[in-house]
């Protein structure tokens, strides 16, 4: 059967892939230490309680039909008042779009504002990006990213590429690498981009920055998280920002998500979501609208929240980090943000105790699910390149007490190799 070009060319996602031989291996009776998924278990880390009994309030008092399209009154007046408070951002109630979740609002933006063969700058490792772009058939441009710069991509690797792009995505903290932008560079970049815009004719289509923050108040120690438009306020035009309720209140199935941008963007994205129809469920924007002024619960919620997921990233990544000091083949970057460790497996080469060598990062990725247990997701599914010997480890769905046996097993595996 022949479908449409899209559809015939669309690539599967590699970390469904990887759940599959995961979900076997469990069936098998296996005990896998299961990192993959940016997603969290609401056994380990619950939605906060107060949103939670505002939710299940809200369909009890019917909240079923269907929203307002752009978002709801309430939850949008919420959010302005909620932006100001926390991020110092004034944005009115005809600039903030509501959506289920952050994905269709990156849709939307991506058909609102690019054409077919228009240039759609991304770096990689990054979520998605490569997969929104074939859906506009759009003109990939791709940033590979380093490990010395914490594979953040840099002023002076984007520059090259400004001139007559469409869009530039950009993700902070970043998924999949859990590192964050510094002030500087992200000033530098705002720069670049608004020179950019200012050499454009008035006819012709802006550069426009997606901002994707999803993770923007999970950051640890004294790492920050910083906004294009309160660094450069002439960004403001040009700039889309991207956030919702998935990560930093464990709420991934509640779907909840939205975007700050110029209103007359909004509007076009509102026209594409209603045809669409992505509009985040009633019930849940009347809860979230009750939840955001309660401040205090809000702050009481990420204390303990964020305690608890630092906890695990610093305990991985100091166990890696001993195996490291063993010259046991591993690396890691140290945890700044978001639910993800960065770990590199240099394995590529080595030989397994059953004689079979270990031949390219496909194989390196089995060998530790077969021989460790463990599940973490190779950054080549997120766009970089096929030999890339670095991982994603998500802690989501990490207990406490397995991290220990964990290390155990990991430390087992690699010790089993031969050069």
């Amino acid at each position: 059967m022949k479908f449409s070009q899209l559809a015939e060319t669309l690539i599967g996602s590699e970390i469904v892939k990887l759940g599959s031989e995961i979900k076997e291996q469990i069936r098998q009776g296996k005990r896998i230490y299961n990192y993959t998924v940016g997603d969290f278990d609401p056994s380990v880390f619950p939605i906060p309680a107060e949103l939670e009994k505002a939710i299940v309030d809200a369909y009890q008092h019917h909240y079923t039909n269907y929203p307002a399209a752009e978002g709801n009154l309430d939850l949008r007046e919420a959010l302005h008042q909620f932006l100001k408070e926390e991020d110092r951002l004034d944005y009115g109630l005809q600039e903030i779009l509501v959506a289920s979740g952050g994905r269709p609002l990156i849709y939307a933006l991506y058909r609102a504002v690019c054409d077919a063969g228009d240039k759609i700058i991304y770096p990689v490792p990054s979520w998605n990006n490569n997969h929104y772009t074939h859906f506009v058939g759009g003109h990939h441009i791709v940033v590979n990213t380093r490990p010395e710069n914490n594979f953040m991509p840099t002023a002076d690797e984007l520059a090259p590429h400004l001139a007559d792009a469409a869009l530039i995505s950009l993700c902070s903290p970043q998924n999949p690498t859990g590192t964050t932008f510094r002030k500087e560079q992200l000033e530098i970049i705002c720069d670049l981009i608004l020179e950019e815009n200012h050499r454009r004719g008035p006819n012709q289509k802006k550069l426009f920055l997606i901002y994707d923050q999803m993770y923007g108040r999970l950051t640890y120690g004294n790492i920050r998280h910083h906004h294009p438009v309160q660094l450069r306020p002439e960004m403001r035009p040009y700039t889309v920002y991207i956030d919702a309720i998935s990560k930093v209140f464990a709420a991934t199935g509640v779907r909840v998500g939205w975007c700050m941008g110029p209103a007359e963007l909004m509007a076009k994205m509102k026209a594409i979501l209603t045809h669409l129809g992505a509009w985040a469920p009633m019930a849940e924007q009347k809860a979230l609208a009750r939840f955001l002024p309660m401040s205090d619960a809000i702050r009481n919620f990420l204390h303990r929240f964020k305690a608890e997921l630092e906890f695990r990233l610093q305990s991985i990544y100091q166990g890696i980090m001993d195996m490291k000091r063993e010259d046991l083949p591993v690396d890691a970057i140290a945890p700044e943000a978001a639910i993800y460790l960065t770990i590199k497996f240099d394995l590529k080469g080595k030989t397994t105790r059953s004689g079979e060598t270990l031949s390219d990062q496909s194989d390196v990725t089995r060998y530790l699910l077969n021989e460790a247990g463990l599940a973490v997701v190779p950054f080549y599914a997120f766009g970089a390149e096929k030999s890339s010997p670095w991982y994603r480890l998500s802690v989501g769905t990490c207990k406490k007490e397995e991290i220990p046996e964990m290390l155990q097993a990991l430390r087992q595996a690699l010790t089993l190799l031969k050069n």
